[in-house]
């Protein structure tokens, strides 16, 4: 009898550890390498194991340029795209990309791609019909390939010339709140005629910034004003958001210890009971220099989690973190009462109403 007992523990004890395994890996996007997802694949073999929320797509393997990261041609990619969804049993899988226009386009041109979509500086020149047509061919070129989650549009404002990640990129519909709140609204509306999910970013406010949160920690102290959450404030009052991405900027005026994407301050005082924002939180990359180089992997996700971060996004792309190591640390800070599993689980339910979304 005892035997059997304790048999039961283990079967109840290996059933739990496994949908705990699943609540976390529900709220992680991935990047990773490769070109193909098959069945024996890593990230296959993650997506299934993990029920992962998603994966991010880059062309361009910074780790080492001589290969590619995911994206070689438009056919290439459609087969990579399906293979990836078919790893998951549901099928809802999250396929990300940054696909903002300008320099910041993914599908380029010598892939097979349109790869001419004009900068956000240079849509917010033009009439709005002209925007929303050129967002109509970006969301059906997405499509088309199987991508279903765009990491855009950038609403920061272009009030600093020096700003080197957005101003000088001309990643930015403008200065004026109002007029980057209404292109905005194109991109989003878009973007969902043709099921694709959206993602405003980057919160509270990247534009007036010095430094480049990918390559280490970026004060924004003294430049950031609050006509930068003007554009949050508009689009979160007139519209249903898909999500908002957080930045890796540090501004002690609204956390005088936290960068905001690891910030309760940030996070759930401001955007969620300030603002209002009821949808997905996502995060910049947590790999970026801003946060990697200042906390551990551990102290990362803790506070990440802690602060109200939905969904955790480790795109492999500056450094490379096995997702394994990542699931294994959040169920020791859950083992240890650092997070609560209640958090993940409501996390969960904020995720299951996007997925609800796609086409």
């Amino acid at each position: 009898m005892i035997k059997y007992f304790f048999l039961l523990i283990c079967i109840f004890s290996s059933l739990f550890s496994k949908n705990i395994d699943k609540t976390i890996g529900s709220t992680i996007i991935v990047g990773f390498d490769g070109v193909s997802a098959k069945k024996d694949s890593q990230i296959c073999k993650d997506i299934k194991k993990y029920d992962l929320c998603g994966v991010i797509l880059f062309d361009i393997n910074l780790q080492d340029r001589e290969k590619p990261k995911n994206i070689i041609s438009k056919e290439q990619t459609i087969r990579l795209i399906k293979e990836l969804k078919s790893c998951k049993k549901n099928g809802k899988l999250l396929v990300a990309i940054d696909e903002e226009g300008g320099v910041v386009q993914r599908l380029k041109k010598k892939y097979g791609f349109y790869g001419k979509y004009p900068s956000e500086k240079e849509v917010g020149k033009m009439p709005y019909q002209k925007a929303r047509e050129i967002y109509l061919k970006m969301s059906k070129e997405l499509k088309d390939v199987g991508i279903n989650y765009n990491f855009a549009p950038v609403v920061d404002l272009a009030v600093n010339p020096k700003n080197i990640v957005i101003y000088k990129l001309k990643r930015s519909f403008g200065k004026d709140p109002k007029k980057v709140a209404k292109y905005a609204r194109i991109f989003i509306d878009s973007m969902h005629k043709n099921g694709i999910l959206t993602s405003l970013k980057h919160f509270p406010g990247h534009g007036s910034s010095m430094g480049d949160s990918h390559k280490g920690f970026v004060d924004v102290t003294n430049l950031w004003r609050e006509k930068e959450l003007k554009p949050y404030k508009i689009l979160i009052k007139n519209s249903s958001l898909d999500s908002i991405m957080v930045a890796h900027i540090y501004n002690r005026n609204l956390d005088p210890r936290y960068p905001a994407t690891l910030s309760k301050l940030t996070i759930k005082d401001l955007l969620r009971n300030k603002l209002g924002f009821k949808g997905v939180v996502v995060s910049d990359d947590l790999q970026m220099g801003a946060i990697a180089k200042n906390y551990t992997l551990r102290e990362t996700l803790k506070l990440a989690i802690n602060a109200g971060e939905n969904i955790l996004l480790f795109a492999n792309q500056l450094e490379h973190t096995d997702t394994k190591a990542i699931i294994d640390t959040i169920k020791e800070l859950i083992k240890n009462k650092e997070i609560k599993l209640s958090s993940l689980q409501k996390s969960n339910k904020k995720i299951d109403k996007l997925l609800i979304k796609l086409q």
